[in-house]
């Protein structure tokens, strides 16, 4: 398994890297197939209970590739890292085969809640440079997250999403008839995200307005 898990990965690597030139030089000296393997030795360990072998192994892989796996993340074979460089994978987070993932994206949590606490990403997503998912939602099948995207609610497949927080831009699923009316569900969707943040506005003023009351409360005491 760990051998077609790693074939997998170059065959990716080679797909999604026009400077990929063979399959040697990949295994060799690309960080992000380096990570992978690593991991699914951690991940192993980590299965048969050997939790902190398993964390010593994904630290080590950490200092020689810069990508941080968590052991316990479920990731398919076929998926591709470039560069690798600042990534990082929490813990109940899971990969699905041929996602791409570019240098700093994080796919992490909110705080501190226990149980599912990181994303799940489908088949064929695209995570560009930077981009944050942040939650145990889903994004669905060929999305595509912008670069420096902060994404913290469920995306559809065949999304594009950018900005901060993540909005979406466009839907095209070349699998559905019904991606004429992709535009309708975007302007919901976005709809949705914009009510949501202002409504956090609303609070943020509401707490920083009783703030400043108690504060000259406080000044008229004196």
């Amino acid at each position: 398994m760990w051998f077609k898990n790693l074939r997998e990965d170059i065959k990716a690597a080679k797909a999604n890297d026009p400077a990929a030139r063979n399959g040697f030089e990949i295994l060799l000296t690309y960080s992000g197939v380096h990570a992978l393997s690593w991991h699914r030795v951690a991940y192993f360990f980590h299965k048969i209970k050997l939790k902190l072998l398993a964390r010593i192994i994904s630290q080590t892989a950490r200092f020689f590739t810069g990508v941080e796996i968590h052991p316990a993340a479920k990731i398919e074979g076929g998926v591709f890292i470039d560069h690798g460089s600042g990534v990082v994978i929490g813990e109940t987070a899971e990969v699905h085969k041929g996602t791409v993932i570019y240098q700093g994206v994080t796919l992490g949590g909110t705080g501190k809640e226990r149980g599912k606490r990181h994303p799940t990403i489908m088949e064929n997503v695209t995570l560009s440079a930077g981009a944050k998912v942040l939650g145990g939602f889903t994004v669905g099948k060929g999305a595509k997250i912008g670069a420096g995207a902060v994404v913290l609610k469920e995306v559809p497949p065949y999304a594009t999403v950018v900005g901060v927080p993540g909005r979406i831009v466009r839907i095209r699923d070349p699998e559905s008839p019904e991606h004429k009316n992709a535009a309708i569900a975007i302007a919901a969707l976005n709809a949705e995200a914009k009510a949501e943040a202002a409504a956090l506005r609303e609070e943020a003023a509401k707490a920083a307005a009783k703030a400043y009351l108690e504060n000259e409360a406080e000044k008229k005491k004196r």
